[in-house]
Protein backbone atom coordinates (compact mmCIF):
# COMPACT_ATOMS: atom_id res chain seq x y z
CA UNK A 1 0.00 0.00 0.00
CA UNK A 2 1.60 3.25 -1.28
CA UNK A 3 1.53 6.56 1.50
CA UNK A 4 2.11 9.66 0.50
CA UNK A 5 5.53 11.11 2.41
CA UNK A 6 4.48 13.38 5.07
CA UNK A 7 6.49 16.73 3.56
CA UNK A 8 4.30 16.42 0.53
CA UNK A 9 0.84 16.46 2.85
CA UNK A 10 2.02 19.28 5.22
CA UNK A 11 2.30 21.11 1.59
CA UNK A 12 -0.92 20.34 0.59
CA UNK A 13 -2.28 21.32 3.59
CA UNK A 14 -0.35 24.70 3.92
CA UNK A 15 -0.19 25.43 -0.07
CA UNK A 16 -3.85 27.78 0.20
CA UNK A 17 -1.98 30.32 2.73
CA UNK A 18 0.33 30.89 -0.61
CA UNK A 19 -3.05 31.11 -2.92
CA UNK A 20 -3.27 35.24 -2.08
CA UNK A 21 -2.21 37.41 0.06
CA UNK A 22 -0.54 36.87 3.43
CA UNK A 23 -2.98 35.16 6.01
CA UNK A 24 -5.20 34.09 3.42
CA UNK A 25 -6.70 30.79 3.96
CA UNK A 26 -9.40 30.38 1.16
CA UNK A 27 -12.65 30.84 3.19
CA UNK A 28 -14.58 33.99 4.55
CA UNK A 29 -14.16 37.48 2.77
CA UNK A 30 -13.50 40.85 3.48
CA UNK A 31 -15.63 42.72 5.85
CA UNK A 32 -17.39 45.42 4.00
CA UNK A 33 -17.68 48.88 5.57
CA UNK A 34 -21.58 48.47 5.87
CA UNK A 35 -20.68 46.01 7.77
CA UNK A 36 -17.87 47.33 10.05
CA UNK A 37 -20.18 50.02 10.70
CA UNK A 38 -22.85 48.16 11.74
CA UNK A 39 -20.58 47.41 15.24
CA UNK A 40 -18.34 50.63 14.86
CA UNK A 41 -20.62 51.95 17.28
CA UNK A 42 -18.85 52.77 20.91
CA UNK A 43 -18.46 56.57 21.67
CA UNK A 44 -15.37 58.41 22.96
CA UNK A 45 -15.23 60.83 25.90
CA UNK A 46 -14.34 63.13 23.71
CA UNK A 47 -17.04 62.69 21.46
CA UNK A 48 -15.56 60.88 18.36
CA UNK A 49 -18.41 58.39 17.29
CA UNK A 50 -21.34 60.12 18.02
CA UNK A 51 -23.81 60.55 15.12
CA UNK A 52 -25.58 63.97 14.51
CA UNK A 53 -28.30 64.84 16.33
CA UNK A 54 -30.26 66.57 19.36
CA UNK A 55 -32.20 65.75 21.71
CA UNK A 56 -33.98 67.98 24.75
CA UNK A 57 -34.68 67.57 28.83
CA UNK A 58 -38.12 68.09 27.72
CA UNK A 59 -38.42 65.53 25.19
CA UNK A 60 -36.44 63.07 27.07
CA UNK A 61 -38.92 63.17 29.96
CA UNK A 62 -41.69 61.90 27.80
CA UNK A 63 -39.10 59.11 25.97
CA UNK A 64 -38.10 58.24 29.48
CA UNK A 65 -41.63 57.82 31.08
CA UNK A 66 -42.70 55.64 28.17
CA UNK A 67 -39.71 53.66 27.76
CA UNK A 68 -37.48 53.33 31.17
CA UNK A 69 -39.53 54.67 34.30
CA UNK A 70 -41.00 51.29 34.79
CA UNK A 71 -37.51 49.91 35.96
CA UNK A 72 -35.58 53.22 36.82
CA UNK A 73 -38.54 54.84 38.64
CA UNK A 74 -39.77 58.67 37.52
CA UNK A 75 -36.95 60.30 39.18
CA UNK A 76 -34.40 57.76 38.63
CA UNK A 77 -34.46 56.38 41.92
CA UNK A 78 -35.00 52.62 40.46
CA UNK A 79 -38.11 50.17 40.91
CA UNK A 80 -37.14 46.40 43.00
CA UNK A 81 -33.74 45.73 41.50
CA UNK A 82 -33.09 47.83 38.81
CA UNK A 83 -30.19 50.50 39.22
CA UNK A 84 -30.57 53.53 40.43
CA UNK A 85 -29.85 56.35 38.07
CA UNK A 86 -29.66 59.46 40.07
CA UNK A 87 -28.63 60.99 43.51
CA UNK A 88 -25.65 59.41 45.64
CA UNK A 89 -23.57 62.73 45.67
CA UNK A 90 -20.92 62.46 48.62
CA UNK A 91 -20.95 58.93 49.17
CA UNK A 92 -18.63 57.18 47.39
CA UNK A 93 -16.35 57.57 50.70
CA UNK A 94 -19.37 55.56 52.85
CA UNK A 95 -19.44 52.21 53.68
CA UNK A 96 -22.32 51.66 51.22
CA UNK A 97 -21.77 54.33 48.03
CA UNK A 98 -24.55 54.68 45.94
CA UNK A 99 -22.91 54.39 42.61
CA UNK A 100 -25.39 56.44 39.98
CA UNK A 101 -24.60 58.24 37.12
CA UNK A 102 -24.30 61.94 38.48
CA UNK A 103 -22.12 60.52 41.55
CA UNK A 104 -19.50 57.64 39.95
CA UNK A 105 -19.69 57.94 36.12
CA UNK A 106 -16.85 59.39 34.78
CA UNK A 107 -18.05 60.59 31.19
CA UNK A 108 -21.54 61.70 29.96
CA UNK A 109 -20.50 60.08 26.52
CA UNK A 110 -20.86 56.67 28.82
CA UNK A 111 -24.23 57.11 29.60
CA UNK A 112 -25.39 58.09 25.93
CA UNK A 113 -22.80 54.99 24.39
CA UNK A 114 -24.99 52.73 27.09
CA UNK A 115 -28.23 53.88 26.10
CA UNK A 116 -27.90 53.47 22.84
CA UNK A 117 -26.21 50.10 22.90
CA UNK A 118 -28.35 48.17 25.48
CA UNK A 119 -31.99 50.29 26.38
CA UNK A 120 -34.30 49.60 26.92
CA UNK A 121 -33.97 46.86 28.47
CA UNK A 122 -36.25 44.45 25.91
CA UNK A 123 -35.31 46.44 23.15
CA UNK A 124 -31.67 47.58 22.61
CA UNK A 125 -30.88 49.30 19.86
CA UNK A 126 -34.44 50.28 19.20
CA UNK A 127 -33.97 54.18 19.89
CA UNK A 128 -33.50 56.79 17.21
CA UNK A 129 -30.52 58.46 17.34
CA UNK A 130 -31.97 62.10 18.53
CA UNK A 131 -34.04 59.71 21.05
CA UNK A 132 -31.05 58.48 22.68
CA UNK A 133 -29.72 62.31 23.22
CA UNK A 134 -32.96 63.45 24.32
CA UNK A 135 -32.67 60.40 27.27
CA UNK A 136 -29.61 61.30 27.96
CA UNK A 137 -30.24 64.76 28.71
CA UNK A 138 -33.00 63.92 30.73
CA UNK A 139 -31.05 61.51 33.37
CA UNK A 140 -28.08 64.15 33.20
CA UNK A 141 -31.12 66.16 34.58
CA UNK A 142 -32.45 64.15 36.99
CA UNK A 143 -28.79 64.22 37.83
CA UNK A 144 -28.47 68.11 38.44
CA UNK A 145 -25.48 68.63 35.93
CA UNK A 146 -27.76 70.23 32.78
CA UNK A 147 -31.07 72.55 33.40
CA UNK A 148 -34.06 71.90 32.26
CA UNK A 149 -34.08 73.88 28.84
CA UNK A 150 -30.69 71.93 28.15
CA UNK A 151 -30.61 70.47 24.77
CA UNK A 152 -28.05 67.85 24.51
CA UNK A 153 -26.02 67.64 20.83
CA UNK A 154 -22.78 65.85 19.25
CA UNK A 155 -21.06 69.34 19.52
CA UNK A 156 -22.10 69.45 23.42
CA UNK A 157 -21.65 66.44 24.81
CA UNK A 158 -18.17 65.90 25.15
CA UNK A 159 -17.94 69.24 27.56
CA UNK A 160 -19.94 68.01 30.04
CA UNK A 161 -17.58 67.29 33.38
CA UNK A 162 -19.15 64.89 35.28
CA UNK A 163 -18.31 65.02 39.07
CA UNK A 164 -16.29 62.36 39.67
CA UNK A 165 -13.68 62.25 36.41
CA UNK A 166 -11.23 63.40 38.55
CA UNK A 167 -11.00 60.40 40.43
CA UNK A 168 -11.02 57.76 37.56
CA UNK A 169 -7.08 57.35 36.33
CA UNK A 170 -4.83 55.28 34.23
CA UNK A 171 -3.71 52.31 35.81
CA UNK A 172 -0.35 52.87 35.22
CA UNK A 173 1.12 49.30 37.41
CA UNK A 174 3.87 47.65 35.27
CA UNK A 175 2.14 44.10 33.92
CA UNK A 176 3.72 41.02 36.03
CA UNK A 177 4.03 37.99 34.79
CA UNK A 178 4.58 34.22 37.28
CA UNK A 179 7.09 32.14 36.61
CA UNK A 180 6.57 28.50 35.96
CA UNK A 181 8.36 26.43 38.32
CA UNK A 182 9.81 23.91 36.75
CA UNK A 183 11.89 22.05 39.61
CA UNK A 184 12.44 21.73 43.40
CA UNK A 185 8.74 23.11 43.18
CA UNK A 186 7.04 23.45 46.62
CA UNK A 187 4.79 20.02 47.25
CA UNK A 188 1.02 21.13 47.28
CA UNK A 189 0.60 18.70 50.82
CA UNK A 190 2.72 21.09 52.56
CA UNK A 191 1.03 23.73 52.07
CA UNK A 192 -1.69 24.56 55.00
CA UNK A 193 -4.34 26.61 55.73
CA UNK A 194 -4.04 28.41 58.43
CA UNK A 195 -7.57 30.11 58.79
CA UNK A 196 -10.61 30.30 57.23
CA UNK A 197 -13.53 33.62 57.41
CA UNK A 198 -16.04 33.08 58.69
CA UNK A 199 -19.30 34.84 57.84
CA UNK A 200 -21.02 35.83 61.49
CA UNK A 201 -23.32 33.98 62.86
CA UNK A 202 -26.25 36.19 62.19
CA UNK A 203 -25.95 36.69 58.90
CA UNK A 204 -25.48 32.53 58.40
CA UNK A 205 -28.92 32.26 60.14
CA UNK A 206 -30.68 34.96 57.93
CA UNK A 207 -29.31 33.33 54.57
CA UNK A 208 -30.17 29.89 55.69
CA UNK A 209 -33.94 31.90 56.99
CA UNK A 210 -33.73 33.03 53.18
CA UNK A 211 -33.20 29.68 51.55
CA UNK A 212 -35.78 28.51 53.58
CA UNK A 213 -38.25 30.96 52.56
CA UNK A 214 -37.79 30.27 48.48
CA UNK A 215 -41.03 28.85 47.10
CA UNK A 216 -44.13 30.31 46.18
CA UNK A 217 -44.80 32.74 48.86
CA UNK A 218 -41.42 34.27 48.66
CA UNK A 219 -41.94 33.77 44.62
CA UNK A 220 -44.01 36.46 44.41
CA UNK A 221 -41.51 39.00 45.82
CA UNK A 222 -38.97 38.00 43.00
CA UNK A 223 -41.57 37.49 40.74
CA UNK A 224 -42.95 41.52 40.99
CA UNK A 225 -38.99 42.62 41.43
CA UNK A 226 -37.40 40.79 38.67
CA UNK A 227 -40.02 39.46 36.30
CA UNK A 228 -43.02 41.40 36.40
CA UNK A 229 -41.66 43.84 33.81
CA UNK A 230 -42.21 41.18 31.09
CA UNK A 231 -44.26 38.32 32.34
CA UNK A 232 -47.10 41.12 32.84
CA UNK A 233 -47.10 42.17 29.57
CA UNK A 234 -46.03 39.55 27.30
CA UNK A 235 -42.65 41.73 26.20
CA UNK A 236 -40.01 39.58 24.08
CA UNK A 237 -42.66 36.69 23.98
CA UNK A 238 -42.85 36.09 27.68
CA UNK A 239 -45.85 34.50 28.56
CA UNK A 240 -48.01 36.81 30.48
CA UNK A 241 -48.64 35.84 34.19
CA UNK A 242 -51.80 33.83 34.03
CA UNK A 243 -52.38 33.05 30.34
CA UNK A 244 -53.00 29.46 30.49
CA UNK A 245 -52.71 28.81 26.81
CA UNK A 246 -49.67 29.98 26.76
CA UNK A 247 -48.11 28.29 29.67
CA UNK A 248 -49.50 25.20 29.01
CA UNK A 249 -47.12 23.38 27.18
CA UNK A 250 -44.72 24.50 29.50
CA UNK A 251 -46.19 23.22 32.46
CA UNK A 252 -46.48 19.57 30.34
CA UNK A 253 -42.66 19.71 30.12
CA UNK A 254 -42.42 19.56 33.93
CA UNK A 255 -41.62 22.25 36.49
CA UNK A 256 -37.75 20.75 36.63
CA UNK A 257 -37.33 21.68 32.96
CA UNK A 258 -38.97 24.82 33.35
CA UNK A 259 -37.08 25.98 36.39
CA UNK A 260 -33.66 24.82 34.46
CA UNK A 261 -34.51 26.88 31.57
CA UNK A 262 -35.72 29.77 33.80
CA UNK A 263 -32.14 29.31 35.77
CA UNK A 264 -30.13 29.06 32.51
CA UNK A 265 -31.64 30.71 29.37
CA UNK A 266 -33.50 29.42 26.95
CA UNK A 267 -34.28 30.63 23.10
CA UNK A 268 -38.24 29.30 22.21
CA UNK A 269 -39.40 29.71 18.87
CA UNK A 270 -41.58 32.48 20.46
CA UNK A 271 -39.29 34.31 22.46
CA UNK A 272 -36.23 34.24 24.63
CA UNK A 273 -35.32 33.93 28.31
CA UNK A 274 -32.24 35.54 29.56
CA UNK A 275 -30.28 33.49 32.39
CA UNK A 276 -32.04 34.56 35.74
CA UNK A 277 -34.28 36.85 33.50
CA UNK A 278 -30.83 39.21 33.24
CA UNK A 279 -31.03 39.29 37.21
CA UNK A 280 -27.56 36.83 38.01
CA UNK A 281 -27.25 38.13 41.45
CA UNK A 282 -30.70 35.61 42.25
CA UNK A 283 -29.79 32.41 43.81
CA UNK A 284 -31.38 29.40 42.29
CA UNK A 285 -33.78 29.06 45.04
CA UNK A 286 -35.21 32.40 44.39
CA UNK A 287 -35.60 31.72 40.79
CA UNK A 288 -37.14 28.33 41.23
CA UNK A 289 -39.71 30.07 44.24
CA UNK A 290 -40.57 32.72 41.17
CA UNK A 291 -41.57 29.81 38.58
CA UNK A 292 -43.32 28.18 41.02
CA UNK A 293 -45.50 31.45 41.69
CA UNK A 294 -45.55 31.94 38.17
CA UNK A 295 -46.86 28.22 37.25
CA UNK A 296 -49.52 28.67 40.21
CA UNK A 297 -50.43 31.82 38.76
CA UNK A 298 -51.18 30.29 35.27
CA UNK A 299 -52.74 27.05 35.59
Amino acid sequence: MSRFPSFLIMFLVCMPAFAGEPGYYGYGEPATPAQIAGWDIDVRPDGKGLPPGSGSVEDGEWLYEAQCAECHGSFGEGVGRYPVLAGGQGTLTDMRPHKTVGSFWPYASTLWDYIHRAMPFTRPESLEDDEVYAVTAYVLYLNDLVDDDFVLTQDNLAAIEMPNQANFFRDDRPDTRNTRCMKDCKDPDAISVLSIVEPPAELATAAAAANMAAGPAAGEGIYTQACALCHETGIGGAPARGDRGAWKTRIDQGLDVMVRHAIEGFQGDAGMMPPKGGFMNLSDQEVTGAVEYLVGESQ
